[in-house]
């Protein structure tokens, strides 16, 4: 078994050549032409050194796409009082298995793998989804490690004229501007979500909040939102202005994203919600500059699997650290 740790996968990830691979893996999940268990999450840590409340989430996704040479397992965390201190809000390890004989081939460090793969929706979900064409003025509501790599996506699926980050807490939203503009994106830390969104192509949410993070009203005419955060019922990143004024609303996988708190609290029926795949078979799609459209994200399984097997097939027989097993 050969083990990547997060240098190992960041020499062998490049956001330009997992853009195809992520927009095939949603055309295969929608044909059918996968197997995605259902994704159990549970909370972890409650009682740890006396603590009455979970400290955390703890996911297991595991998926196949038919064809591939192997399949992924990822166990995952997500920790939000991890904002706090020096360890990323989520973790993550992917375990890929030869689908022909079950042979262990490969552990990934999976946090950048998530990252990536997850920006990935955001940068083909702008690239097809945006308004004109050319690069986009960004709006950027969270500053963790998901906002970095959201607008990272979309620089190279669509180009990023200026991007503009809030967070609450301005340390933060001034370290990711300065991360991003270290990547070669204008960037800027702005005091308001209102600042941030008015006049904005593009906004993403890249948070784990549970209220509404921006006032719909405050969206240009024509402007595509992206909502990633948002992941079960207590979570809520968008409000009932938003969806007032979407004319289309895409998910990732529908039948998650009907049960998160943006659909269930803004009462978002899911006769509304459009596979995001239907985008990429050409059978839905933006039909004006003036719409505006809303992409709703719970992450999928299948996406980890097909990062994972590209990872193999770039990496060659020196990569990594090879352990028996």
């Amino acid at each position: 078994m050969h083990v990547f740790d997060d240098d190992a996968v960041a020499s062998l990830l490049s956001l330009e050549d997992l853009l195809p691979v992520i927009e095939t893996a949603f055309l295969k999940q929608d044909r059918g032409e996968v197997e995605r268990p259902e994704r159990p999450h549970f909370p972890v840590g409650e009682g740890l050194d006396g603590r009455a409340e979970p400290a955390g989430t703890g996911l297991a996704m595991p998926a196949y796409v038919h064809g591939d040479p192997a399949y992924a397992t990822k166990l995952a965390s997500v920790h939000p009082g991890n904002a706090d201190t020096d360890r990323p809000t989520v973790q993550a390890q992917v375990v890929l298995t030869d689908a022909a004989n079950g042979a262990p081939l490969a552990l990934f460090a999976g946090e950048r793998i998530t990252n990536a793969r997850t920006g990935c929706i955001g940068g083909l979900a702008a690239r097809e989804l945006g308004a004109g064409s050319g690069p986009v003025d960004l709006a950027v509501i969270g500053a963790g490690q998901q906002a970095r790599w959201q607008t990272r996506a979309i620089a190279a699926a669509r180009g990023v004229d200026a991007a503009r980050i809030y967070s609450p807490t301005p340390d933060s939203r001034e370290g990711c501007a300065a991360d991003l503009r270290a990547d070669g994106i204008d960037a800027e830390a702005v005091a308001s979500p209102e600042t941030a969104v008015r006049d904005a192509d593009v906004v993403v949410t890249a948070t784990t909040s549970e209220t509404p993070v921006f006032p719909g009203e405050t969206l240009a005419d024509g402007a595509l939102v992206v909502a990633v955060g948002a992941y079960e019922a207590g979570m809520c990143e968008l409000d009932r202005a938003t969806f007032d004024r979407a004319d289309r609303v895409f998910a990732d996988v529908p039948e998650e994203v009907a049960g998160i708190g943006d659909v269930l609290d803004n009462d978002v029926g899911p006769e509304r919600i459009v596979p995001l795949s239907a985008v990429f078979e050409g059978d839905a799609g933006r039909e004006s500059d003036d719409e505006v459209i809303v992409v709703e994200s719970v992450g999928s399984a299948v996406l980890d699997t097909a990062t994972a097997n590209h990872l193999w097939r770039v990496a060659d027989a020196d990569d990594g650290e090879e352990v028996a097993f």
